[in-house]
C-alpha cells in the first residue's frame, strides 16, 4: 500500500478490458484490504456522473481501481450502485469475491479432485484455476505459488467437490483459510512494470501473512487519533484449556495446558479431531490457552499518517506494538493488522481505520 497521496479512481469493463474512466470523481472514498478476505471500497458519484458512465449502472461487469502515488493500492469489482440521497453509492470487493458468484458445475473443480493430504495451498489454486477456465469467467487473477504443510483430506475422508453441491467457491475457499494452522491470503493489485496492464493477485501466507514490526508502533498521542475502545472480555479468559483429537470414547486424544497466575480458576474445551498426533494437539492446547490469557483487547482503532508508522510502510498481517492510554486504562501489546480502510480526503487529512486482533490468537508455527 501507498502513502495517500492524491487518489484517481479508474474502472475497466470485466470482460473486454476496456478502459471505461481513468479519473472518476468518486467522493467519500474509502477503500482498504482483508487478512483472508476481499477487502472493500465504497464511494459516492453525483447523478449526472453516474449516468455518463454507464458502467457503474452495471454492477458485476466493472472493474475499479484506486491509484495513490502513481502505483495501484486497490482493485475490485463493482457490486453494487444505488441512489443515497442526491448521490449514488458505490460498493466494491476485491478479487476473491467473486467465487462467491461461482459454482462447481463439473464436480472435483474439473477433475482437479478430489484430495488426500492436499497442500491447502494448491487446493485454492485449484478453485482458481477452475473458476476461471470457464468462459467468460477468466478475471485475469494470479495465485501465489506458495506451498504449505497444511492439509486436506485423509484415506478414510476423501476431501471431495461434488457438482450438486449448493456451496458456492467462496466458501469452499473460506474453509479453506478458517483455521489457526492454515494459510493466509489476501487480495492485491498493481501495475506491471510499464504501466500497460494491471496485475491482480491472491497473495498466500504459510505460516502467516506479514511479520512482526519492531520498526513502527500504534500509540495514543503520537499516531492514534481517538480513544478506541478497549474490551475486557471473561467470558472466553482461561488458563486451562483442555484440547480434544482423533478418536472416540476413552481412545479419544486428550491433552490439557494449565497455568496458576493468582486469578480464579477458568477452564475451556476446544475439540479439533483432525489433530491425531499428541504432539500437535499439545501445542494447540498451548496456544489456545496463550490467546486466552489476553485480558483485553483492541478490535479497531484510527491512525494518522506518522513516521510512527507511515502509511504504506504497513501491510495485513502485520504485528504492530500498540500502547493505548486514556482515562479509562491502559493497553499495550502486540496487535496484528487483520484489516485497513483508508480515508484519503478524511477531513484534517488522510486517515486509516485499522482492524487489529491480539497476536497471540495465531498460531504462527503451523501446527496443524
Amino acid at each position: 500500500m501507498s502513502a495517500p497521496t492524491a487518489s484517481r479512481v479508474l474502472t475497466q469493463n470485466a470482460l473486454t478490458g476496456a478502459w471505461l474512466s481513468t479519473a472518476l470523481p468518486v467522493g467519500q472514498l474509502e477503500y482498504g484490504d482483508e487478512l483472508n478476505g476481499p477487502g472493500s471500497l465504497s464511494g459516492t458519484l453525483a447523478p449526472h456522473l453516474v449516468a455518463s458512465s454507464s458502467s457503474l449502472a452495471d454492477p458485476g461487469n466493472t472493474f475499479i481501481y484506486v491509484e495513490s502515488g502513481g502505483q495501484l493500492v486497490w482493485g475490485g469489482i463493482v457490486w453494487d450502485v444505488r441512489t443515497q440521497g442526491s448521490q449514488y453509492a458505490i460498493e466494491a470487493a476485491s478479487w476473491s469475491s467473486y467465487l462467491q458468484h461461482r459454482y462447481d458445475l463439473d464436480g472435483e473443480f474439473g477433475d482437479r479432485g478430489p484430495y488426500t493430504y492436499a497442500d491447502r495451498c494448491q487446493v485454492l489454486r485449484d478453485i482458481w484455476t477452475y473458476a476461471q477456465s470457464i468462459a467468460d469467467g477468466n478475471l485475469g487473477v494470479l495465485v501465489d505459488s506458495t506451498t504449505s504443510s497444511s492439509t486436506i483430506g485423509k484415506p478414510d475422508d476423501v476431501y471431495h467437490s461434488y457438482a450438486y453441491d449448493v456451496n458456492c467457491l467462496g466458501d469452499k475457499a473460506d474453509d479453506l483459510v478458517s483455521g489457526d494452522a492454515t494459510p493466509d491470503y489476501t487480495c492485491t493489485t498493481a501495475w506491471n512494470a510499464d504501466k500497460t496492464a494491471v496485475v491482480k493477485r491472491i497473495r498466500l501466507g504459510w505460516p502467516r501473512l506479514g511479520r512482526r514490526r519492531t520498526d513502527l508502533s500504534f500509540s495514543s498521542g503520537v499516531n492514534i487519533i481517538e480513544d478506541p475502545e478497549i474490551a475486557l472480555g471473561g467470558d472466553d479468559y482461561a488458563q486451562v484449556v483442555i484440547a480434544s483429537g482423533a478418536g472416540d470414547g476413552s481412545a479419544k486424544l486428550r491433552q490439557i495446558s494449565a497455568v496458576r497466575n493468582g486469578r480464579l480458576r477458568l477452564e475451556a474445551a476446544v475439540d479439533v479431531p483432525e489433530l491425531n498426533g499428541n504432539d500437535t494437539l499439545k501445542a494447540r492446547a498451548e496456544y489456545e490457552r496463550a490467546w486466552r490469557q489476553v485480558l483485553g483487547s483492541v478490535d479497531t482503532l484510527t491512525i494518522r499518517n506518522t513516521t510512527a508508522a507511515p502509511f504504506g510502510a504497513w501491510q495485513v498481517g502485520d504485528d504492530v506494538y500498540t500502547r493505548i492510554n486514556n482515562d479509562w486504562g491502559s493497553f499495550t501489546g502486540w496487535c496484528r493488522i487483520t484489516g485497513w480502510t483508508v480515508k484519503p480526503d478524511a477531513q484534517g487529512g488522510p486517515q486509516a481505520v485499522i482492524s487489529l486482533k491480539p497476536s497471540a490468537m495465531y498460531n504462527y508455527g503451523g501446527v496443524g
